[in-house]
């Protein structure tokens, strides 16, 4: 935790706030902080700055606010990322939170287990979990937007040529040979499917909507490091 994010009901006053819970513990046991001390706090949806520890016990966490830091802009990416398995679901959410990610689709493939839906990892306040948890590594506090696209077809052919108009579309697939692009047209949509790729069908559908191929070489990644390696790629 870079960041103690403050969420809106934490605020007892505008420049105060009152924490328990995770982060609490977070503080005490981490930062092992002392009342005294400041910390980088941001508010969800808002700004940055420090945060002035008036108490500190095992109850509760008061803080004196100073709030006049904007976050760091998010990246003019839309992430189209196949459901991963939900051992793995957490980390690639929380990573593109933290790289920066300013829209996130959950798609559905063929290689997708219809289990994975069902997941409780699946559930919004999981997800939402996720999310916070990556803000909080890369000191943000603007939540990417985060979408469920449970149907491949509809979402393909009339949703994505929206998402792509004036932009750069890309599909990262192995095999392909494509090399990244040396200059992007933002806002970057990019696509990345299952380990081991898009089936052929799917692959001619993105194809279709306008998203070029990309190839990050002939290893078989991890999503998650998939994920890294090519935001750090194209951005």
């Amino acid at each position: 935790m870079n960041l103690v994010l403050l969420l809106p009901e934490d605020l007892t006053a505008p420049d105060r706030a009152r924490l328990t819970g995770r982060r609490l513990a977070h503080v005490r046991e981490v930062h092992r902080a002392a009342v005294g001390d400041e910390l980088a706090v941001g508010l969800l949806g808002g700004k940055m700055g420090r945060g002035r520890v008036l108490r500190l016990d095992d109850e509760a966490l008061d803080l004196e606010l100073t709030l006049d830091q904007a976050p760091p802009p998010k990246l003019p990416l839309t992430l189209l990322i196949a459901v991963p398995r939900p051992k793995v679901l957490n980390r690639v959410v929380a990573a593109a939170a933290s790289l920066g990610v300013a829209r996130i689709v959950l798609l559905n493939a063929w290689k997708v287990e219809k289990a994975y839906w069902a997941s409780p990892r699946m559930k919004p306040e999981n997800l939402r979990e996720q999310l916070i948890l990556g803000l909080e590594q890369a000191k943000d506090t603007a939540l990417p937007d985060l979408r469920l696209a449970r149907l491949f077809r509809p979402f393909v052919e009339d949703e994505l040529p929206g998402l792509l108009a004036g932009g750069t579309g890309l599909m990262a697939h192995p095999g392909t040979g494509a090399a990244a692009p040396k200059v992007l047209a933002a806002p970057v949509t990019l696509a990345i499917g299952p380990e081991g790729g898009w089936v052929e069908a799917e692959v001619q559908s993105l194809l279709k909507a306008g998203l070029h191929p990309l190839d990050l070489g002939p290893r078989i990644l991890r999503t998650e490091t998939a994920l890294a390696a090519l935001v750090g790629k194209l951005f």
